[in-house]
């Protein structure tokens, strides 16, 4: 390990310093708001974990097999997943989802046969 000299406010997470000295104010508010933002972050992640996971912002999932746009939900959807279940449907006919997998399985096909 070696000196290195000063170092910037902006290199405290870079990895430039194994150890950065100050006085003893400065180095509780750069703790503090280090502890700070990992806690805003955590609940930031999660947060969006759980919303990403949530059956509710889905409303469903394509049933494949059928000639047309069928969504199926969880038996005990809420409003909104009901909600976003009927806009998933729109979606899926609005973009010819049912066109696209049936093209895409028969260019699979020829592609492995």
């Amino acid at each position: 390990m070696s000196f290195i000299g000063n170092v910037e406010a902006r290199d405290v997470y870079s990895g430039k310093a194994d150890v950065i000295v100050c006085d003893g104010f400065t180095g509780n508010v750069a703790l503090k708001v280090s502890e700070g933002l990992v806690e805003v972050l955590a609940d930031f992640l999660s947060e969006e974990f759980r919303r990403r996971v949530d059956y509710s912002e889905y409303g469903g999932a394509p049933l494949l097999g059928v000639a047309g746009v069928a969504v199926v939900g969880h038996g005990r959807s809420s409003a909104k997943a009901v909600r976003n279940g009927i806009a998933l449907a729109h979606r899926f006919a609005s973009e010819r989802f049912v066109a696209r997998v049936e093209q895409d399985i028969a260019a699979a096909a020829i592609t492995h046969s």
